[in-house]
């Protein structure tokens, strides 16, 4: 079994640019997922953003857990359950407008320290879009523009945290699913693991790795990229000892944006595979689909393109 990609983005500023170029290529090609080190975030501030994110759930969220999902997770459990899963979570939605104010309950040191990282986020994925178009010999700029639509891409966090779970054999932490989205970084708890990818019809574990963060492409970067690129099956394995904490951030198209695939690379296959939408409306369809296969959701869209044409500006 290959070994999972952790790519070290500091070496894209010497000689070993090419070759880190290719990892990353090959990682968007094989894999889906890949895990970055040296992305520029002060490991003092991860630690700081971990701590607050460990603090917070113990104070505010994990009564609430006990009371609203492990009681009613374990109540006569005898076969799996496929309807729920063993995560606590919160949101945060960042563009294209804020609801961190809203937020109940988050200190205030919380909410600086998360919007900060946001920000940083948010300059990271766009600076990932950018090394993705240049393996794809798309022009710089061209999958930030194809997410923008009318206000700007769709950006928000969710915060989960994954407690102990004394039958993980028969709930799963998070469901199998692939993110409807465009890309997704992800900073995980860097002790306990549980999140899983499929590759090639196994489950191959993503290592937690301390101030890494965790990079997987989403439904919208299979379209534009005819198929290129792929998104990816992943689930999280519930863990009997440790909790995991995950911080998982959707950098999206924003909700008008019209998502189809990228010319270019429709002439480099001959054929266009992925149909033509407006992202909005292929989300109002993951809600309810979200933990079956995504090849009947593109295939619904291409029905809904066939009926109803999209105009594009």
């Amino acid at each position: 079994m290959a070994t999972f990609p952790v790519i070290n983005l500091q070496n894209l500023n010497g000689e070993e640019r090419a070759a880190t170029m290719e990892q990353i290529k090959d990682a968007c090609e094989n894999w889906g997922f890949f895990e970055v080190l040296n992305h520029g975030f002060p490991h003092d501030f991860l630690d700081t953003v971990e701590r607050l994110t460990k603090e917070h759930y113990k104070k505010c969220m994990e009564q609430r857990f006990k009371e609203l999902v492990a009681s009613k997770a374990l109540e006569g459990l005898e076969a799996e359950v496929t309807d729920m899963d063993w995560e606590s979570t919160f949101f945060l939605r960042h563009l294209p407008e804020s609801n961190m104010a809203e937020i109940p309950d988050l200190t205030d040191d919380y909410r600086e320290v998360m919007k900060e990282f946001a920000v940083k986020l948010e300059k990271l994925a766009e600076e990932l879009l950018d090394l993705l178009c240049e393996n794809l010999g798309l022009e710089k700029g061209y999958l930030k523009k194809a997410f923008y639509g009318a206000k700007g891409p769709t950006f928000g966090t969710k915060v989960s945290n994954y407690p102990p779970c004394p039958t993980p054999d028969k709930i799963k932490g998070l469901r199998a699913h692939t993110d409807a989205g465009g890309i997704i970084l992800l900073f995980q708890d860097p002790l306990v693991g549980g999140l899983q990818l499929l590759k090639d019809g196994e489950w191959v574990d993503v290592p937690p790795l301390r101030h890494s963060i965790v990079i997987n492409l989403g439904d919208q970067l299979e379209v534009i990229t005819n198929g290129k690129y792929k998104s990816v099956e992943h689930r999280v394995i519930a863990q009997t000892n440790g909790a995991r904490m995950s911080i998982a951030s959707f950098y999206n198209p924003g909700s008008d944006a019209v998502i189809y695939p990228a010319p270019q690379l429709v002439e480099e296959e001959k054929k266009q595979t992925y149909p033509k939408f407006v992202f909005e409306d292929y989300m109002k369809l993951y809600a309810g689909l979200k933990f079956q296969a995504k090849e009947p959701r593109f295939e619904a869209m291409k029905a809904m393109e066939t009926t109803a044409p999209i105009a594009t500006a």
